[in-house]
């Protein structure tokens, strides 16, 4: 790949999603479809959408909405309890 990003999850939300500090800045430019891909501690995902309100349930997103940051979520579950991740796992976002 020849773009990369890295950062860590430096929160995990009431929800169970992870929170990043890979903030909307540093992925201007960056593709949001499935070139884009996003690894969190072994686990993968691929395109980065607004919400996650428009993919099915226990999907893996990443997600970039009107809040920054990049948060790493399972859709209508809790990404820290199903992945297992904590703060301060490893995320790479590459394209």
């Amino acid at each position: 790949m020849a773009n990369q990003i890295e950062g860590k999850v430096v929160a995990i939300d009431s929800h169970g999603n992870l929170v990043t500090d890979i903030t909307r800045e540093m992925l201007a430019g960056a593709p949001t479809d499935e070139t884009l891909t996003i690894h969190c501690d072994g686990h993968e995902t691929h395109s980065l959408f607004a919400t996650h309100d428009e993919q099915p349930p226990m999907t893996l997103v990443a997600v970039l909405g009107s809040n920054d940051p990049l948060e790493i979520v399972i859709v209508d579950d809790s990404a820290k309890i199903m992945l297992g991740v904590e703060v301060g796992a490893e995320v790479k976002v590459s394209w």
